[in-house]
């Protein structure tokens, strides 16, 4: 469905680093020891904090690292797929690697198979799925800035990570001066939640939030969110100074055209970065997929 594709890309570009594609948490090793005593909170006020911070993920997100990698989605529908994927110059290409943690059958091979071929040979299917990509990052990069305007934050003490960092926790409420410039923003005007911030580097783990009132969205369609929907996104470091989407929680319900229903409960998570060939094109991915070796594509969770 369009709407509930748009809305997770969305969703996913609320809090990160202005890649997608796409987006909605496992809480990060972002220290080589854990540190056990509170930080003192950064000069300013929580409001230039989460300014500095989203102007951190906007210059990570032009780094030119490569990472090739898995994702598995999970929604009651579908059950769980697992891809991996791997970054090309052209955007992001994936490959069926598991299907409820199994190996995909000989006929969901086939038409995973296909699907590939066609990007392939297809430069019109290859051009199609890169605009799609190209959108959600515009998508993702035009959320993520405008989260120091739409919303304002206040100090809520420290929470502590897996590894014992003392993590800055953020509240937000919306923002009654600001004014959405388009309506897939408008959504923040129905948005509550926390954020957590990493404070050495200043850099988003995870925002969580719920609307406590419906709103109208845009994303190309016309339709509404009911009041009560929640989403949870969690960031990571994976190599260097390159942090990523890790683990996203989106439940919500509402319509879409006015009249179909919308109802959105997906668990997705990334996971086993690895580094990948630089300047791959899009059809030398799909290539450098295929070779991976099947013990590999067996390995489908952390």
């Amino acid at each position: 469905m369009m709407g509930a594709s748009n809305l997770k890309h969305t969703l996913k570009g609320v809090m990160l680093s202005a890649r997608l594609a796409l987006g909605l948490w496992v809480l990060l090793p972002l220290a080589a020891a854990a540190q056990q005593q509170t930080p003192p909170l950064p000069p300013g006020s929580a409001q230039d904090l989460v300014r500095r911070v989203i102007a951190n993920e906007d210059k990570a997100s032009k780094t030119p690292m490569r990472f090739l990698y898995r994702l598995r989605t999970e929604t009651p529908k579908s059950g769980a797929i697992t891809k991996e994927l791997v970054e090309t110059n052209d955007g992001v290409v994936g490959r069926l690697i598991a299907v409820n943690g199994k190996p995909p059958t000989a006929e969901d091979r086939r038409k995973d198979d296909e699907r590939l071929e066609q990007l392939a040979s297809d430069p019109r299917a290859r051009a199609s799925k890169q605009k799609q990509q190209k959108d959600d990052e515009e998508r993702t990069t035009r959320m993520v800035k405008a989260l120091p305007d739409a919303f304002l934050y206040e100090y809520d003490g420290f929470e502590a990570s897996k590894n014992g960092q003392q993590l800055i926790r953020l509240k937000f409420k919306p923002n009654p001066s600001y004014d959405p410039p388009n309506r897939e923003l408008q959504v923040y005007q129905g948005m509550e939640g926390a954020m957590l911030v990493q404070p050495k580097d200043e850099r988003l783990v995870k925002i969580s939030a719920r609307l406590f009132r419906g709103v109208n969205f845009g994303w190309g369609i016309l339709g509404h969110l009911d009041p009560g929907g929640q989403f949870e996104v969690e960031q990571s470091r994976v190599g260097d100074d390159r942090w990523e989407v890790t683990e996203m929680r989106l439940r919500f319900t509402g319509k879409v055209l006015l009249f179909k229903s919308l109802n959105i409960n997906e668990h997705e998570n990334t996971f086993d970065f690895r580094p990948a060939p630089a300047n791959l094109s899009f059809v030398q991915g799909i290539e450098f997929l295929k070779k991976q070796p099947e013990s590999l594509a067996e390995k489908t969770s952390q």
